[in-house]
C-alpha cells in the first residue's frame, strides 16, 4: 500500500499551488542567486585552463541560457519530460575533470580553441544520449551504482577539483606571478570571507555567501593592483544562441569517462530528486515516486543534449536549490517556471560574462576552494551513511589508492595503449571504475544484502 503524503502544513506554498508573480519572483530570485556562481564557475574555470578566453561571454551566456531552459522543462515536465519539481539545471563540476581530459587531449594535438570545443561538446552531446537511455533504468541501475560507489566518486570528485581551485588561488596555470604573497593572501581572505559569511545566522547571508566573497575579493584586489577593470568592447549586446557553433567531433577515448560520469551524475540526481520529493512533501515509494525519478533523469538527458548542442558544458540537477526549498517553504513547480525564465534572460546579454571573466584568479581559487572542498564533503557523507564493514572498507581503500594513485603519478600507464592511458589516467573514471568492479566481484553479507532488498522493493511497482 502506498503511503500517504505528509501533512502540507509547513509550506507556504505546496508543489500545484500557484503564487501570485510577487512572492514566486522573489522566490525564483533567491534560487538564483544560490546557484549562480555554481553556473558559471565551471565555464570559467574550462575556459581558463584550455586557453578559451576569447569566447567565454559566449560560454558562461550559454550555461545561464540552457540552465533556464533545462530548470523550465523540469517544471513544466512536458511530454513526461522532467520531474515535475522545482529542479534548478545548472552546469556541473562533476564532469570538469573528464572535459579538460578531453580538452587537452586536442591541445597537445595541435587543436585550436574551436577544435577543443568542437570534440567537447561532441563527447557530451553523445553522452547525454547515454543518460537518456539510463533514465528507463533507474531501478535497475541503484543495483550497480551503489551508495558506495557513489560516494567513493563524488569524494575523487572533489579532491581532482581541489588541485584546479589551488592552482587558481596561486595565481592560474602557468602564470608568471604564481604563488607571489599577494595571490596567496587574496585567494586566503576570500576564503576566510565565506567561511565567516556561512557561520553567520540569516539564512540569505549564507546562500549569498560566494556571490559576496567573490565582490569582496575583487575589490580588495583592486586595491591592490591584481584587478585593473577593462572596457567591454567588441561583445554582442545580445546572445543568440547556435546550433553547433564549433563544430562537431567525437574520439572513444574522450567519450568513455565522460560517459561513466553521466552514469554516476543519474544517480546522484535520483539522491537529489529523492530529497526534493521530501521537501515537497511528496511520496518518496511507489509508482509516482519512480515516474519522477524517471522522468527528473530523463530531463537531466535533455538539458544535457540542448546543452552539447548550444555550446554549453553538461548540466545536472543542483543540490544546494533543495535547501533554498527548505528555507522558503515553497515548493510550487510553477516557481521552477519563473527561475527557468530569469536564467534565460541572464544567458540572453553576454556583457554578464565578460564582466565575470575580469575576477582574479586568486580571487576565484578562493571560493572555488570552498566548492570543491564541499564536493569531496559530500561524498564523504555518503559514504558515511553507507554500511562500513570489512568488504566495503576494502573497496573504498583501493578505488582511492588507484584513483589518487594514479592522478599523483600520471606517467605510470605511459606503455599502455593511448584508449587505455585517455581512459584511465583520470581520478575519477580509474577509481570509479575500480569501484564498480568490485561491488560487483566481492560478495556480500547476507546482512547487507537483506536490507538493499528492502530497498530495492521500494522503488519497484
Amino acid at each position: 500500500m502506498q503511503p500517504e503524503a505528509p501533512d502540507n502544513n509547513d509550506l507556504i506554498y505546496g508543489l500545484n499551488d500557484r503564487p501570485s508573480p510577487a512572492p514566486a519572483t522573489l522566490a525564483a530570485i533567491q534560487h538564483v542567486l544560490a546557484a549562480f556562481v555554481g553556473i558559471i564557475t565551471p565555464p570559467l574555470i574550462i575556459g581558463s585552463a584550455l586557453g578559451l578566453g576569447a569566447y567565454l561571454p559566449y560560454l558562461i551566456s550559454m550555461a545561464l541560457m540552457v540552465s533556464g531552459v533545462g530548470t523550465f522543462i523540469q517544471a513544466r515536465r512536458p511530454f513526461g519530460i522532467g520531474a515535475g519539481m522545482i529542479c534548478l539545471q545548472g552546469t556541473s563540476f562533476a564532469f570538469l575533470g573528464a572535459v579538460l581530459s578531453a580538452g587537452f587531449m586536442v591541445k597537445q594535438r595541435g587543436g585550436s580553441p574551436e577544435d577543443i570545443m568542437a570534440m567537447v561538446f561532441g563527447v557530451c552531446f553523445f553522452g547525454a544520449i547515454v543518460q537518456i537511455v539510463l533514465s528507463r533504468f533507474i531501478g535497475q541501475l541503484r543495483r550497480i551504482i551503489t551508495p558506495l560507489v557513489t560516494g567513493i566518486v563524488i569524494t575523487l570528485i572533489g579532491v581532482s577539483l581541489i588541485k584546479v581551485g589551488v592552482t587558481d588561488l596561486g595565481g592560474g596555470f602557468n602564470a608568471p606571478d604564481f604563488g607571489e604573497p599577494i595571490n596567496l593572501a587574496l585567494g586566503v581572505f576570500v576564503l576566510l570571507v565565506i567561511i565567516l559569511l556561512n557561520r553567520s545566522s540569516p539564512p540569505w547571508v549564507r546562500l549569498s555567501a560566494i556571490i559576496i566573497g567573490l565582490a569582496v575579493g575583487s575589490i580588495a584586489a583592486w586595491f591592490c593592483g591584481k584587478l585593473t577593470p577593462h572596457a567591454i568592447s567588441g561583445v554582442a549586446l545580445i546572445s543568440m544562441p547556435m546550433p553547433f557553433r564549433f563544430g562537431f567531433n567525437f574520439d572513444w577515448s574522450a567519450f568513455l569517462p565522460v560517459a561513466l560520469i553521466y552514469l554516476i551524475s543519474s544517480i546522484e540526481t535520483v539522491g537529489d530528486l529523492t530529497a526534493n520529493c521530501m521537501l515537497s512533501r511528496e511520496p518518496i515509494k511507489g509508482p509516482g515516486y519512480i515516474a519522477r525519478l524517471k522522468g527528473g533523469v530523463l530531463g537531466d538527458g535533455v538539458s544535457c543534449m540542448i546543452a552539447a548542442t548550444f555550446s554549453a558544458f553538461p548540466n545536472t540537477t543542483f543540490a544546494q536549490n533543495n535547501g533554498v526549498i527548505q528555507l522558503t517553504g515553497v515548493a510550487s513547480r510553477y516557481v521552477g517556471l519563473y527561475i527557468g525564465a530569469i536564467l534565460f534572460l541572464l544567458g540572453l546579454f553576454p556583457v554578464i560574462g565578460a564582466i565575470l571573466q575580469q575576477i582574479p584568479k586568486p580571487v576565484l581559487g578562493g571560493a572555488t576552494l570552498v566548492m570543491f572542498g564541499s564536493v569531496a564533503a559530500a561524498g564523504v557523507r555518503i559514504l558515511a551513511q553507507s554500511t562500513l564493514d570489512r568488504r566495503s572498507m576494502l573497496i573504498i581503500a583501493t578505488s582511492f589508492g588507484v584513483g589518487l594513485g594514479i592522478a599523483a603519478q600520471p606517467t605510470l600507464l605511459h606503455h599502455l595503449p593511448q584508449l587505455v592511458q585517455n581512459l584511465f589516467d583520470s581520478a575519477i573514471t580509474s577509481g570509479g571504475l575500480t569501484a564498480i568492479a568490485m561491488c560487483l566481484l566481492l560478495p556480500e553479507s547476507k546482512e547487507t544484502l537483506a536490507e538493499k532488498k528492502q530497498e530495492m522493493e521500494a522503488l519497484e511497482h
